[in-house]
């Protein structure tokens, strides 16, 4: 949801200057420090394939005025697309009171995003090089597993939260139509597995998929 409506906005090629806010989150965190300034797209890119939470709430403070703001945009944006059993209160969805969710409306969200050129392009990259401030460059591998382990894999976007469990939203695409696949509260050393099945029945049928076990 965080990506999709910083996408939607635009103005990527934009600079974002860190405020001392935007560094308030864990565990997954880029490192950004206050003062530095960073192209918009690109925060975007590091958001969408390594999960950092600082980023997110840097991004979301940029778009709204702070992170507040943007969660009422989260749930404007959630009713507008059907998301009738989702709130929102911050754009890294690390666990608070009052933020939930259900499968059905993640899958919602994710076939808009899915549908977005920009959100498309980034989800699909197995790996990222990233410039750090200080010239230095961190290369950084997609935590979504099934982009390596599935040929028809192009996306889309990992989490995990002691309360949530390991969770995957990931779709797949071939010659005749596209699917999406919602993996929630699942077990590390199934989600990868559970989630290429699901696929694999998706684009192929029962069939296939019970094959490939």
């Amino acid at each position: 949801m965080t990506a999709l409506i910083v996408a939607e906005s635009g103005g990527l090629d934009k600079l974002v200057k860190i405020e001392a806010s935007d560094t308030w989150a864990e565990p997954s965190k880029l490192e950004i420090k206050q003062g530095e300034t960073y192209r918009r797209g690109d925060l975007l890119r590091i958001l969408l394939v390594k999960s950092m939470n600082d980023v997110a709430r840097a991004l979301a403070r940029d778009n709204a005025g702070s992170v507040e703001a943007f969660a009422e945009k989260m749930n404007a944006k959630a009713e507008s697309l059907g998301m009738t059993h989702s709130h929102f209160v911050n754009p890294n969805g690390l666990p608070a009171p009052k933020q939930h969710s259900t499968a059905r409306d993640m899958a919602r969200v994710a076939a808009a995003a899915y549908k977005n050129s920009t959100i498309r392009s980034i989800v699909c990259l197995k790996e990222l090089e990233w410039q750090h401030p200080d010239g230095h460059v961190s290369e950084f591998h997609n935590t979504n597993r099934v982009l390596s382990s599935l040929k028809y894999c192009n996306g889309m976007k990992t989490g995990y939260t002691q309360a949530a469990g390991f969770c995957l939203i990931s779709s797949a695409s071939n010659s005749s139509k596209d699917v999406i696949s919602v993996v929630l509260g699942d077990a590390k050393e199934y989600v990868w597995n559970d989630s290429e099945r699901l696929l694999v029945w998706g684009l192929r049928g029962e069939e296939l998929a019970t094959d490939s076990q």
